[in-house]
């Protein structure tokens, strides 16, 4: 009688499946104060710098607009991993609204984060050039015209975020929402502050980039406003459903 050999024992294969955990909520926080703090910095240093370079404004909003684009890009890549790189209290609305990743509870720290973390920027930025901690702006900044496109600057960043989002393309974001921002700042009337902890930080400086806390409340209630419409052009564009044949 032929006696087979035994077949070698195959070790089992494992996939898994687990999603990676994320980084415990006092990171994200800190990251979002940390990354607020550090995008108004560059806003507000480089338009110092700017102002002290040349007299010319068109030059001075060229160079505030390309290091905004540079600093922003980098702080994405750099912290999006950690908290998604909000930076912005409108974004992270937007995010708990749609259910898309941030609840309520984490929307309640970050956002306070987001604004302790700009008017530190802010402040950072004033000591850096040697001006005074804390002016408050003079700069109004309450024209209707400048309101409308605050809509827009907020509308269009939503709609990038959360368009890039739905079409699987968040890997871009670094270099989409820098690009975006660094355009709006030349076709919007406001130069596209689109980020209500931004616009209250901007508040405590009286230097290039500054707003006048009397235009705050306007300004705001605008992105808010632009959020909302951001998110329903995203429904509008980028809604699941089955295409059809027309």
């Amino acid at each position: 009688m032929t006696t087979l050999p035994e077949t070698p024992a195959v070790p089992a294969v494992t996939i898994s499946l687990a999603v990676p955990a994320r980084p415990p909520l006092a990171r994200r926080v800190a990251a979002e104060l940390v990354g607020t703090a550090a995008l108004v910095a560059v806003v507000v240093g480089s338009g110092i710098q700017a102002t002290r370079l040349t007299q010319d404004v068109g030059l001075q909003l060229l160079a505030n607009s390309i290091a905004t684009v540079f600093g922003l890009g980098v702080l994405i890549l750099l912290l999006g991993p950690v908290s998604g790189a909000h930076f912005n209290p409108a974004v992270t609305l937007a995010e708990w609204w749609t259910g898309s990743g941030v609840t309520r509870r984490e929307a309640a720290a970050y956002i306070p984060a987001q604004i302790v973390g700009a008017v530190g920027g802010a402040v950072m930025a004033d000591a850096m050039f040697g001006e005074p901690l804390v002016k408050w702006s003079t700069h109004d900044r309450s024209a209707g015209h400048l309101l409308l496109g605050e809509v827009v600057a907020t509308a269009g960043l939503i709609l990038l975020i959360f368009g890039l989002a739905r079409t699987d393309r968040l890997r871009f974001a670094p270099v989409a929402v820098a690009s975006y921002i660094g355009a709006a700042y030349w076709f919007t009337s406001s130069t596209s502050f689109a980020n209500p902890a931004v616009t209250i930080g901007r508040a405590f400086t009286d230097t290039f980039a500054g707003i006048a806390p009397g235009s705050l409340a306007a300004f705001i209630g605008m992105q808010l406003l632009g959020a909302a419409v951001g998110l329903a052009l995203v429904a509008l564009i980028f809604a699941p459903g089955r295409d059809t044949a027309e």
